[in-house]
């Protein structure tokens, strides 16, 4: 049950009560303010001065139909009596709905977390564990690794090495004993790997190549001990063609594998 289609153009008070009177005689009462701003379709003065009139003026009688009539409600007008003067200051209806429909609902906050005050506990960052005992077993595995690869370079041929014959006199700064090339080389990559491989901040290529050529490069370290040891321990003054053979690839081998786990870690992901 609806009003009449009215135009999307405002209009006058005037015009739209008999739209009002026949939307009160379908009802059988006197539309709320909202019904009228509904079924009308004008704003919330316009409704208040449409109520008005309505209730200074009786509302005709609802059409004939099988349903009963609704029961009257106080606020319609009695017919049968005598027509309020024009001049009579009559209070408008207030209706307990928002003026406004298209307000927008107003959001409820949420209520905050209550702290639990029966306890003192606080959280804390947790400590990052020392590293300085790192330091002492480095060192002495330092002097051991060191004195165990120079020990065996000298068993398998490597020595001193003048780095600019001709240049500087035979003997100075520029001659080195090759022998240090063996720790620097196969126990300084071995740690570069191993760093590699745990970071997890690499492509998954180089992780897995610094893995394995991490763990390749100790156990290799390991068995250069071994062998500088046993070596030692049997009066040997120099090494087997076998074990000279694998040492002095050392060098060369830890050059490979340095050149490629570069190029690996830069490798995007």
């Amino acid at each position: 049950m609806t009003a009449p289609m009215l135009s999307a153009y405002p209009k006058p008070v005037d015009d739209l009560l008999p739209a009002a009177r026949d939307l009160a005689a379908q009802l059988g009462e006197v539309p709320s303010r909202n019904r009228i701003k509904k079924e009308l379709r004008v704003g919330g003065p316009k409704a208040d001065a449409i109520l008005a009139e309505l209730t200074r003026t009786p509302v005709p009688d609802p059409p004939a139909d099988s349903d009963p009539a609704p029961e009257p409600t106080a606020s319609v007008a009695d017919p049968t009596g005598p027509t309020p003067p024009a001049t009579a200051d009559l209070a408008p209806v207030v209706d307990p709905t928002p003026a406004d429909d298209d307000a927008p609902t107003p959001v409820i906050a949420q209520p905050a977390p209550v702290a639990d005050l029966g306890t003192n506990i606080t959280s804390r960052p947790p400590r990052r564990p020392v590293v300085w005992p790192v330091v002492l077993m480095a060192l002495g595995a330092f002097v051991a690794v060191w004195s165990g690869w120079v020990g065996l370079g000298k068993l398998t041929g490597f020595g001193k090495v003048d780095l600019l014959p001709g240049i500087v006199e035979p003997g100075s700064w520029a001659t080195i004993d090759s022998a240090i090339t063996l720790p620097i080389g196969v126990e300084a990559y071995a740690a570069y790997a191993l760093y590699v491989w745990l970071s997890g901040r690499v492509p998954t290529r180089a992780r897995t190549f610094a893995k394995w050529s991490a763990l390749a490069s100790l156990a290799v370290g390991a068995l250069g001990q071994v062998a500088y040891h046993l070596l030692t321990a049997y009066g040997v003054t120099a090494a087997p063609w076998w074990i000279t053979t694998l040492v002095s690839c050392l060098p060369v081998a830890v050059l490979g594998m340095g050149a490629a786990l570069a190029h690996l870690v830069r490798e995007e992901h």
